[in-house]
Parts: structure tokens; sequence; C-alpha cells
């Protein structure tokens, strides 16, 4: 089978030969591809001229609903997905964070649209300023959708997840994506995308997928194109450079894999809940995804004191993990994503081993089920223990695998230093008990992170984990994680819109944005504005009620009635002492309660 891109309204098949896609459990062929022949320019005129209008002319409202049925569309056919996951070596479980995980961010991207965007094509960034003395010339900020195409170029460890968690903020900004899933599970992305292109529910031009390599698309980007990049950052690094990408000043986030840590609080003491949570939050970032997750612990951050106790208990856990195909339900780690991938692994790992000691996983005999070690990208899980916590080579070199290192720490100092030789991560986690060692680790690490999670019995039973980005939350980091963000609610959606500061008269500006603006005409009408019905509504309608005078009485009923007995509304004396008041005031509730003609 050779894979297809989608270019131009068509899915295109390279007439060339391509690259091998072998099944991670057993080797065999499950796809060719290559994307020969392609014009990318072509490609981004056509998200550019055709789909940027089409979506721009929806409200945000409207797109977000385009997600929520998008989402309800693919969930539907899940299990289709799950049926190819299993050629990547992931178990249910690993798909299920990837397929299940990343549709979930269209559901969630979809309501943020609709609670915390207006149902109109300008989002407002902040209040409106006031810049002259009448209030006849004054500003507001808005964002609105570049006129561009967005790139998301995507790694190999979560096909579904990795393009859904990109696409549904810069579908819902309005700006229509172009789609390159790293080559070695691209056969899954490739499978997702034709049934979001059979569901007609984006527009067309919405989404377009590279299978197989870029060629010479990022050459041919301007100031309103955007590129997202997920990989290494040596491969980011190089993206960046690109002259039209510096040239044009093309929006560029990089999210790069980090060394991210996880620090146990001294006051964790073996046989604690809070030590068992550190061994399986641990295990688990080690195993899951066969530890190719960008957000795994790989480097493992305890009191020098509990150094023993953490590699005997992990050395225990991390025996009882089965190998094997991951059809075996008995099986809780599958092969890595690929032969090429594992020997990747297996060269850092090399490197790492110059400094740290292995504790488990010298072994290079396997006993698998269902599989056989010959075929598939099966590999241990490595566990290492850092012979100089302030030199080891765990803070320079990832093995993107099943591999993590203990490093000990003396204080809480020493602790923040060493999680700070990650030169930067997407996050970290802090398992402690006490509140006061948790504020000071915090404190001391956030500036390192771009996420970092508290654990500890408390919220153990409800926690996402450590290494799992939310849509709702920012997903990137400073330094080596790649100094960009992803996701993040709105914040996510803004990336691919414009801020624009905007000045005129309140008039112009009310029309401009679809939000009243202070100083703007008021359309007084006989009929109060919450008598009408929605569509009857006009911005500005307002109405003009009788006027009224405030007694003594009227307060002491509504401080009776609300329980506001505050004794600027009680005590003349007392809010006579007050410079603000000459005596006793009316509630403001109540005011704006009579003005408007019903409680407020």
């Amino acid at each position: 089978m050779k894979l297809q891109s989608y270019a131009n309204g068509e899915w295109y098949q390279s007439s060339a030969s391509g690259i091998v896609l072998n099944n991670a459990i057993n080797g065999d062929l499950v796809a060719e591809i290559s994307s020969k022949g392609l014009d990318f320019q072509d490609m981004l005129n056509y998200g550019r001229n055709i789909g940027g209008p089409a979506l721009r002319h929806y409200t945000f409202h409207q797109r977000a609903l385009m997600l929520k049925e998008l989402g309800k569309y693919l969930m539907d056919r899940k299990e289709i997905f799950y049926q190819l996951s299993a050629a990547t070596g992931a178990t249910r479980t690993d798909s299920w964070i990837d397929i299940e995980g990343g549709i979930s961010t269209l559901f969630v991207f979809s309501g943020k649209g609709r609670r915390e965007m207006p149902n109109g094509h300008v989002y407002l960034d902040g209040n409106q300023e006031v810049i002259s003395r009448n209030g006849s010339f004054t500003a507001q900020h808005i964002y609105t959708p570049i006129h561009g195409v967005a790139v998301h170029i995507n790694a190999f460890n979560f096909p579904c997840w990795g393009m859904l968690e990109k696409m549904a903020p810069t579908l819902l900004a309005g700006v229509p994506a172009i789609v390159k899933p790293a080559s070695q599970t691209a056969y899954l992305t490739e499978l997702m995308v034709k049934h979001i292109i059979e569901s007609k529910i984006l527009p067309e031009g919405s989404v377009q997928l590279i299978s197989g390599s870029t060629g010479d698309l990022l050459h041919h980007l301007d100031f309103q194109d955007a590129v997202s990049f997920t990989g290494s950052a040596t491969t980011g690094l190089k993206l960046k450079q690109i002259p039209a990408i510096i040239n044009n000043s093309v929006r560029f986030f990089m999210e790069a894999d980090s060394l991210n840590c996880s620090i146990m609080g001294k006051d964790v003491e073996p046989g604690s809940d809070e030590f068992d949570l550190y061994i399986k939050e641990l295990s688990r970032e080690m195993t899951v995804k066969s530890g190719q997750k960008c957000t795994a612990i790989r480097r493992a951050i305890i009191p020098s004191d509990k150094l023993d106790a953490v590699a005997e208990a992990m050395i225990a856990r991390l025996s009882k993990t089965t190998l094997g195909n991951p059809s075996n339900e008995n099986v809780r780690m599958g092969p890595l994503a690929s032969i090429d991938q594992r020997e990747d692994v297996k060269q850092q790992l090399s490197k790492l081993t110059q400094d740290n000691e292995i504790l488990f996983g010298k072994s290079t005999e396997l006993e698998l089920l269902d599989a056989n070690a010959d075929k598939g990208a099966f590999m241990s899980p490595v566990l290492m223990c850092a012979e100089n916590p302030a030199t080891t080579s765990a803070h320079d070199i990832e093995a993107f695998g099943p591999i993590s290192t203990l490093i000990p720490y003396g204080d809480e100092e020493h602790a923040i230093q060493l999680a700070a030789l990650g030169k930067g991560s997407l996050v970290g986690s802090i398992i402690t008990g006490n509140s006061d060692i948790a504020t000071r680790l915090s404190i001391g690490a956030a500036a390192y992170h771009g996420r970092l999670l508290i654990l500890n019995s408390s919220c153990a039973k409800e926690s996402t984990g450590h290494g799992s980005p939310l849509p709702h939350l920012i997903h990137g980091g400073p330094g080596r994680a790649g100094g960009s963000e992803e996701m993040g609610g709105v914040r996510g959606v803004k990336h691919y819109m414009q801020r624009t500061a905007i000045q005129g008269s309140p008039d112009m500006l009310t029309a401009i944005t679809g939000s009243w603006m202070q100083g703007s005409q008021r359309k007084i009408d006989c009929v109060h504005p919450f008598k009408k019905r929605f569509n009857e509504l006009d911005i500005g309608d307002s109405v003009l009620t009788e006027k009224r005078t405030i007694t003594l009485d009227d307060i002491e009923a509504f401080a009776e009635l609300s329980g506001d007995k505050f004794y600027a509304h009680m005590d003349e004396a007392a809010a006579k002492r007050n410079p603000f008041f000459e005596g006793r005031v009316a509630h403001g509730y109540f005011l704006v309660s009579m003005a408007a003609g019903l409680f407020v």
C-alpha cells in the first residue's frame, strides 16, 4: 500500500518509489511513502485562496461547532483507528492517549470557542483604552485570523493526537492547515485525514496532507503563514534557519523533546502514599508508549538518602513489566515505533552509560509474549543512576525510549539546580505531601518549565499524570523545549491570529468589533432589552427608566434582603468618618437593579 497525500482538494499518490514503513511488532510491510511530484507552492496557494476565505466566512461559534461535529464523527469510528494503531507498536492504552485523547481536544476547543469567544469574526484583547479627554477618540486591541496557511510538522509518537491538538486551535482561529506527519507512523494519520475529508464537515481547503517529505514547502512561506513543529531540537533549529522563515518573519512554534524531571520531596518516606505515587509515576512514564513521549520523565531527582529505596522499588516494578505483542492483553509495553528508532535509542543509551550505572535493563535477552525479538523493535526498560549528579550526561542526552536516570540531591536548592540543568523542559513534577516544600520547589523550578504537576495523595485519584498535556493548558517550554507554546485553550488560538490596535471614534470601533464601546450612541427603546428575543437585539440597545428617590427605608430593606449590612449602608456616624462618604450610602447592586428594572 502506498500512502496518499491530499492536496488542492484531491488525493494524490506519487508514482515514485518511496520509503518502506514496517510493522513495529513483526517487521511486515505496512506501507510505502513518498510525496514526490507534489507542487508545494500550489498547496500553499490553495490553502490561502480557497481554505482561508472559506473558514473566515464563519464565526468563532460556527467553527467551534464544526470541531464538535468532527469530534463526534471521528469518535464514532475510533475502532478503525485502533486497529491500524497496533502496527505502530502501541498497546490499547497507548492508542487511547493518541486516538481518543486527540479527538477530545476537538471537543475541548469547541467548548472553549463557544464559551470564551464571541459569535463573531473579531476577538477582543483586553479592555477599551481611554486615550482622549472627552472620549470621542478611543482604542481597542483585537485579534483577527492571519490570511495564510499553518504548516503542522508532527512527530512519529502520536500520529493522531499530534495532528488534532494543532488542528483544533488553528481551525477555530479560521486558518487552514497543511499537515505533515512523521513518516514512521504516517499511515495512521492518513487514515484519520481520509475520514476527516469524507465527513465533509470542514470547508474545502481547510486541511491538506503531505505523506512524505515537505520538499521546498517551507521555502515558499510568507509573513502571513505559520509553522508549528514538534520533534527534535536539532531538526527544529535547522528549519527555523530557512531563509524564507527568517526573512519573512514567519511565525514558528517549536515544541522539542526535553529532559523532563520529577522531583521527590525530602518529606517522602518509603511506604508512604507519596513514595508509592512516585514509583508508579516514574515507571508509567518509562513504559507507556515505550517511553516515546516528549513529556516522559528522563531525570528522576530524588533525595540522596532515598536512592537505595527508590532503586529497589523501581527494579521490582519494572521486573513485572510484560513485553510483547500489544494485541495480547497481558502485555504492558510494546515495541518502539521502528527498528531504526530502537537503534537510535541504543546509540544514545551507549553515550549515557559512559557516566551512569545501569540498575535495570542490562540483559539483551528479552522475554516476549506473542512476538519475535529478531523481527520487532522491542527493547527492555533501562533504569540508570548518575555517578555524578551535577555533571551526568543525563542533563544533556535524551534517549527517546524507555530510559530514565536516578539523580540524587542534597537539599532543595540542589534539587532546583539539577532541574535547571535540563536547560528548559516541557514538564516537571514534584511529589510531596508538604505544602511548604511544594511551594519552594515550584517557585524555584517554574522558570525552567512549561508545566508543573504537584502531586500528592489528595489529588492522585483524579490526577491526569506527569506526562499528559491537556488542551486547556499550555504545552511547550523554554530553552531546549523549544521556547514556544501549543494549546492552552484560547491562548493557542491566538497563535494563528494577528493582534492589532485599532483607534477611532467609539461608534466606528463598535461597528468593527461587534461589541459596544463606551461613548458609542445608545439606541433608546421603550421595550426593555431583556424582554426581546436574542435575534431582536442590536448592539447599543438600552432603556431609560423613570427617576426614583432612594430612601433610608429602601436601603435598610435591601440590607435585610441581601444580608449586606456593611457599615457604609447602616451606620451614619461610621460612614461620615470615612472620607469617601458624606453619610449612609445605597448598595451599588440596589441602584443597578432599580435602574435596570430587575434584580441584577
